[in-house]
């Protein structure tokens, strides 16, 4: 029986953490950063690799989002676990992107930093966070399941 924390095949993550904050981390740069720009292109979201400072640290917001997609990498893996193995992999991997950590971005994150929660109500802003945050779940799939020594055996 496996110790509750315990980082193996019986234990919290099917992957390890390293390779699970790795993928969150290049998800948001190329996957969310990607759907970002082409969706930019058309008008309809911000600039992508913003570097605008954040507060309180001055880090580059693109990296600050980095390194948050990477501990979001780490909630992939908790949920992760009980996707099904096939096709249907990405579609939950899309979808968990999609939905949760769009709704702590919605009622959590927004209210903190003094904007509206859900985008304002704006259904074309919140489909468009839903479809940029849905491009970095399946980033994170693709790369957990190249990186993964599990997946290449």
């Amino acid at each position: 029986m496996a110790r509750v924390g315990k980082v193996t095949r019986e234990g919290l993550f099917r992957h390890n953490v390293l390779v699970l904050f790795a993928a969150g981390f290049m998800a948001v740069l190329v996957f969310q950063s990607g759907a970002n720009a082409i969706l930019h292109a058309y008008g309809f979201a911000n600039q992508p690799f913003n570097y605008t400072p954040t507060k309180p640290f001055g880090v580059p917001t693109v990296w600050s989002g980095a390194f948050w997609g990477g501990l979001w990498g780490l909630v992939f893996g908790l949920a992760e676990k009980h996707f099904p193995r096939a096709p249907v992999y990405y579609v939950c991997a899309f979808l968990f992107g999609a939905i949760v950590p769009v709704l702590v971005l919605w009622f959590i994150v927004s209210p903190l930093k003094g904007n509206p929660i859900a985008a304002g109500w704006n259904v074309q802003r919140m489909a468009i966070q839903m479809l940029v945050h849905g491009c970095f779940g399946l980033g994170v799939g693709i790369l957990v399941q190249a990186f993964s020594r599990d997946a290449r055996a």
